[in-house]
């Protein structure tokens, strides 16, 4: 396959980290003084296990445009990613808890919705990694399968 062929979604996960980069540099730290640091630290955390999962994502369109889509790096990287939609589903999933009092002052209960969508959102992703990743590796045992018989 072409170099080319997926640079689009090359630039698409690029532009899908830049706002995220740019919300942790500099938006966030000006919340230090009035959020809690438990808080703080598990959006850093998530966003620290996005941009491993976006690099995975990277990697795994490199594989693609080496002619190595069906290999076991291809289901390495969707197990990755797997795993950093479930990291991530779990953070904000752990975080609901601290934002209640925040939003009970504030009278916001949308602030409590926000992180649960986030989390709904990345088991959504962590499922269709696992399916894909599935589907991938039952096609290699095929390919491998048939390698032999021939």
């Amino acid at each position: 396959m072409k170099s080319y062929s997926t640079i689009f979604l090359k630039i698409a996960v690029i532009l899908i980290g830049i706002p995220v980069l740019a919300l942790c540099i500099f938006w966030v730290p000006g919340f230090i003084g009035y959020i809690p640091y438990p808080i703080l630290i598990s959006v850093y955390a998530s966003a620290i296990t996005y941009f491993v999962a976006l690099y995975q994502a990277l990697k795994l369109l490199r594989y693609i445009d080496k002619n190595k889509a069906f290999s076991e790096l291809s289901v390495g990287s969707l197990k990755n990613i797997k795993y950093c939609a479930i990291v991530i589903s779990s953070i904000f999933i752990v975080l609901v808890p601290f934002l209640f009092p925040i939003a009970d002052a504030d009278d916001a209960p949308g602030l409590v919705a926000f992180p649960l969508i986030i989390a709904f959102a990345s088991l959504v992703i962590a499922v269709f990694a696992g399916v894909l990743q599935r589907l991938l590796k039952e096609a290699i045992d095929m390919k491998s399968e048939n390698d032999l018989t021939i």
